[in-house]
């Protein structure tokens, strides 16, 4: 079912683009088939599912944390993610920074935009993305490689459209900006019921979790989050 799942998608998906296995409430051995089956990222939004499941997968993929960071995990998130795609503030790249330097590596970065500008939600506004990019760009344990958003969870995948459009066009803007460390290389934007769209207005890495794994056993929620 799951390799399935895997070719199907993989198949829809242009040349450039990366798949990330959304891995959220997901057991080890669900990520280990999803690694065995070819998918080449995990997406993990807890640092402690992430333990679990690297305990069992290890280096087989790339890791790549797609929740809120907390600062206080931010220490054990450097030495376990290869990219963090949810930067929003210069807090929390100060302390990705802060641990970074102390193990001497430089962590790639997507700069989680809020697109749909909805309150409960995390992410820079769109107006203040530009500026907060600026500001990482003086860190020298970080390096931003481009944005990510979510919009809003919505039932049909093209009202997401205008999400996706917007955070684009931001991409595009700041890429022109070209500056110093800073290389507007990716743009995260789609999950599993709107992956389609996203990659229509640009994406190149997409993030999809029920239409890899299957549905969970709540899998109406999940469905109609669009994981």
């Amino acid at each position: 079912m799951i390799e399935q799942n895997i070719s199907q998608i993989l198949s829809e998906l242009p040349d450039g683009v990366q798949l990330v296995a959304a891995a959220k409430t997901r057991t080890p051995a669900e990520v280990l088939a999803v690694v065995s089956g070819g998918v080449k990222i995990i997406g993990e939004n807890y640092v402690q599912e992430a333990e679990r499941a690297y305990e069992v997968v290890g280096s087989r993929a790339k890791w790549h944390f797609i929740g809120h960071l907390q600062g206080n995990k931010a220490k054990k998130a450097v030495r376990l993610f290869d990219m963090i795609e949810t930067v929003d503030s210069l807090k929390i790249a100060r302390e990705i920074d802060k641990w970074c330097t102390q193990i001497g590596k430089v962590m790639p970065v997507l700069v989680e935009v809020n697109s749909g500008r909805e309150k409960q939600k995390s992410g820079v506004l769109p107006e203040k993305a530009e500026e907060l990019i600026r500001e990482i760009s003086g860190l020298k344990n970080i390096k931003v490689m481009g944005l990510m958003t979510m919009g809003p969870r919505l039932g049909n995948p093209e009202d997401a459209r205008p999400y996706f459009v917007e955070t684009r066009k931001m991409f595009e803007r700041v890429k022109k900006l070209n500056l110093s460390n800073v290389q507007m290389k990716y743009l995260s934007m789609g999950m599993s019921n709107s992956y389609k769209v996203a990659l229509e207005e640009g994406a190149n890495i997409v993030r999809i979790g029920s239409k890899l794994f299957g549905e969970r056993e709540c899998g109406a929620t999940a469905a109609a989050q669009g994981l």
